[in-house]
């Protein structure tokens, strides 16, 4: 199976937070996304300088597609940077993991995400997107797409809807299924008619965590809410965060317990669920087992700082994988 990521291309600042009041301060709502201008961006950069901080490649679909071709998986990965340095940088370290990358260029600097971690581990991102949000319908070019078997779209390049609508024609016209991670709540809530549209219209796999499930469908529980999305699409999964995942497809579902975890940084969990149920799906190895291969890597990531695990790390999950399957 050859998955196509296309998202945000955004170099992540991980910033590790000793209180809370520097969110309340600065208007961010605690675990949230908030796209800032370049002034602003700028601004808190300066006023989070006494922080502890390390820099790496970022982008919710860009860390998914890095940790599948982590765990073996041919993918691809569309995003758009700056002529800069930060944009060597970002797509050097995604070819570094094997991934083939179709980046297009801008003269706007590469987005940066400043990704403010919380004692608790909860993140919250103030996002400036720079050269990212030039990306246009036009980049996502057919002969890239071909040969490939899933589309893979972050949630976060909802507000570009004819990027969207882009990506669902091609999604038609090859014949491959799309996958979306919704994202964040906040998004959910900003794009909530577009998006229920669209995942009813041309998604066949989407994954929400029950924060952005409540979103979609207000009033509903994390379990009422997988029910709803398998109505409108093939594969649904609800994350409830230690509790494990509701996951659907058809009049099938499967409760998919949390695993143990201590944790650091909750950047990228939801980026490395998502990696490891699409490789569980590569691999033909049910909802069950794509579910706990999830889990496993969604619990992994939340015990370093930022998104990326040492190789230690990475063998104890090969490990798991191997005594899942």
């Amino acid at each position: 199976m050859k998955i196509f990521g296309i998202g945000n291309a955004l170099v992540d600042i991980m910033t590790s937070l000793d209180q809370d009041e520097f969110l309340s301060v600065n208007n961010l709502p605690k675990g949230s996304m908030q796209l800032v201008d370049a002034e602003k961006s700028q601004e808190l950069l300066k006023s989070a300088d006494k922080f502890e901080k390390q820099q790496v490649s970022g982008g919710s679909a860009a860390n998914t597609i890095r940790s599948l071709a982590k765990l073996g998986v041919d993918v691809s990965f569309l995003g758009k940077v700056g002529k800069d340095e930060l944009g060597l940088f970002y797509e050097k370290e995604l070819q570094d993991y094997g991934v083939k990358t179709f980046m297009s260029k801008s003269e706007i600097p590469t987005g940066t995400a400043l990704a403010l971690v919380s004692p608790d581990g909860e993140r919250t991102f103030a996002t400036h997107l720079g050269a990212a949000v030039m990306l246009m319908p036009d980049d996502i070019s057919e002969s890239a797409v071909n040969a490939h078997d899933i589309l893979y779209l972050e949630g976060y390049l909802v507000m570009n809807h004819a990027l969207l609508e882009r990506a669902a024609a091609l999604k038609n016209q090859k014949g491959i299924k799309l996958a979306i991670d919704l994202a964040s709540f906040n998004v959910v809530e900003a794009e909530h008619n577009f998006l229920v549209d669209f995942v009813r219209d041309n998604v066949d796999i989407v994954f929400a965590n029950e924060e952005e499930a409540a979103a979609f469908f207000p009033g509903k529980s994390p379990e009422e809410a997988v029910v709803a999305f398998s109505e409108m699409v093939e594969i649904a999964i609800v994350k409830v965060g230690a509790e494990g995942a509701y996951i659907r497809q058809g009049d099938v579902q499967v409760k998919v317990p949390g695993r143990p975890a201590k944790c650091i940084d909750t950047t990228g969990a939801g980026d490395n669920f998502a990696a490891g149920f699409l490789y569980g799906l590569s691999k033909n190895l049910g909802l069950e087992k794509s579910g706990h291969i999830a889990n496993l890597m969604g619990c992994n990531v939340i015990e370093v700082i930022g998104t990326s695990m040492d190789e230690n790390r990475w063998n104890n999950i090969f490990s798991v994988i191997e005594e899942i399957k």
